[in-house]
């Protein structure tokens, strides 16, 4: 299974030079956020556009989790929306890419979750006493059309 649709860039700058940088090298090694590793995510957006975004890389178990932080601003990053809509997309970490399908956690399995993200990134505990919405984290698994 591919993302089909038209690719429309994102509109924050900073995002869209990522997105460039890592098209060009092939690998998400080429760019950081903060001096920290990340990953990027292709999805549908709500539209039905093809989205792209990096992301912290927070991996266990060769699973991986999406953090809706928005640097603790108090709505949730647009490709939130997509994600919830659209929970299957291509996970790109390094040069190896694949297709994966986001769930959305609660409970323990957040918590749990959380923690690696804070560990990954300890920012993430700031952008949380920021604002008053509980971060969602999603954890994205390898899809299997089956």
């Amino acid at each position: 299974m591919t993302i089909t649709g038209e690719y429309v860039p994102s509109p924050s700058d900073w995002v869209r030079k990522q997105v460039e940088t890592i098209e060009e090298t092939g690998t998400t090694e080429s760019v950081d956020i903060q001096g920290r590793p990340v990953v990027m995510l292709t999805m549908n957006g709500v539209t039905g556009s093809v989205r792209k975004v990096p992301l912290m890389r927070v991996e266990h178990d060769g699973l991986y989790a999406a953090v809706a932080s928005k640097g603790g601003a108090p709505e949730h990053p647009k490709w939130y929306a997509n994600l919830r809509k659209n929970p299957v997309l291509e996970l790109q970490d390094g040069t190896r890419s694949w297709v994966a399908r986001a769930r959305e956690l609660d409970g323990a399995e957040r918590e749990g979750w959380w923690t690696r993200c804070v560990e990954a990134f300890p920012s993430y505990a700031e952008y949380q006493q920021n604002t008053d919405r509980l971060i969602p984290v999603f954890v994205l698994e390898p899809f299997s059309a089956s």
